[in-house]
């Protein structure tokens, strides 16, 4: 009945929009599917197997303020025995006095992450970065970038650093490689303690490609990607931060898709995937409560990301605005105060949930 309703409105809204609007969405259906589509075929046949991993450390002057002192190096990676992106003008980052923290009522306080160590996947960019930002912002002791784009991570970290005076280290890992995950990882630890919180934003997505025509090795792919890289960054960071006896929080980002399914794009397998992440925190949840650490997911509805802005994207942007009842897509700092939170102790007694933030979209 529920799905009924909501296919009736939904038929209801399409049929109240001008003649003309609708005329218009479906034009460039053929440019939206190859705008989706083209990175993903390029390298549907791609294998990462890192031999090492380069490692950029900026650390702040014996004064504690942004320094030139930067080392750069790699660790070397034990083998198992079995388009160019948009750079978005970013405001300053002014991290947590500690003065000011002391001066916060306590509420406050728990709702911050000083002192810290956080690792936050994908966060050379995006939705990934603006939370790296944020969780420096708001105290942490230490941030460091896990991306496979060495590039943008290290100029992505030596910008935080300068911005900052913090600590900030990148590590140009790929998700899927789990035995590079684990020696950075263990890097981390050495650096500076195990990590309080991951934060795993790397993801992917293939869209307006038709079930009955998706290659399955680009379905691999993205799988991978999405449902197995969270899997292993969540497993090395819980075995360390089991092996320090540490509380942690690890945060998964999902996505509405993994609750509905998106219109009007076809995009099976990154729903599959995210539904998978959604059940893979809940999971991981219940068997780590014991030791302390709480996974949670957040799952952002349509953001507005430097992805999206592509006049390819334009018309079907429109319908999802329209479908959403906040009549927007998300700002690229609309996930920062949620990832704060949930890495924050005020969320103590939250494991296993995933929080949607999507504007009202799946309301309807």
């Amino acid at each position: 009945m529920a799905a009924a309703a909501r296919t009736a409105r939904l038929a209801t809204r399409l049929t109240a929009m001008p003649r003309p609007f609708l005329a218009r969405t479906a034009a460039p259906a053929a440019a939206q599917r190859a705008a989706f589509s083209l990175s993903a075929r390029r390298f549907k046949s791609e294998v990462i197997k890192e031999t090492e991993v380069p490692v950029s450390v900026y650390s702040p002057d014996s004064k504690g303020a942004a320094s030139a002192n930067s080392d750069h190096f790699s660790i070397p990676v034990k083998a198992s025995r079995a388009p160019e992106p948009v750079v978005e003008d970013e405001e300053a980052v002014v991290p947590l006095d500690a003065k000011v923290f002391k001066q916060m009522p306590r509420t406050l306080q728990k709702m911050s992450v000083m002192g810290k160590v956080i690792i936050v996947t994908g966060g050379a960019r995006g939705l990934g970065n603006h939370m790296a930002r944020a969780c420096a912002e708001a105290g942490a002791k230490a941030v460091v970038i896990f991306d496979a784009n060495q590039d943008l991570g290290d100029e992505s970290a030596a910008e935080l650093h300068q911005q900052t005076g913090l600590p900030v280290s990148f590590f140009k890992v790929d998700v899927r490689d789990g035995n590079a995950i684990n020696a950075a990882v263990q890097n981390v630890v050495d650096l500076y303690g195990a990590p309080d919180v991951l934060v795993n934003s790397a993801g992917i997505a293939d869209s307006n490609i038709k079930a009955e025509v998706y290659d399955p090795a680009m379905f691999r792919r993205l799988i991978d990607i999405n449902l197995t890289g969270s899997f292993l960054m969540s497993q090395a960071v819980g075995r360390a931060m089991m092996a320090a006896g540490k509380p942690g929080s690890i945060i998964l980002v999902a996505s509405m898709s993994g609750t509905v399914v998106n219109y009007p794009q076809e995009q099976s397998c990154y729903n599959a995937s995210k539904a998978g992440v959604i059940q893979l925190g809940k999971s991981l949840a219940a068997e780590w409560a014991k030791h302390s650490i709480r996974v949670n997911c957040i799952s952002p509805g349509y953001m507005d990301t430097a992805l999206n802005k592509v006049p390819a994207l334009d018309a079907q942007k429109k319908i999802w605005k329209s479908l959403t009842p906040q009549d927007r897509l998300g700002a690229v700092d609309d996930l920062n105060g949620l990832c704060v939170f949930l890495a924050s102790d005020a969320s103590g007694f939250m494991t296993g949930s995933n929080v949607i933030i999507d504007g009202g979209y799946t309301l309807y």
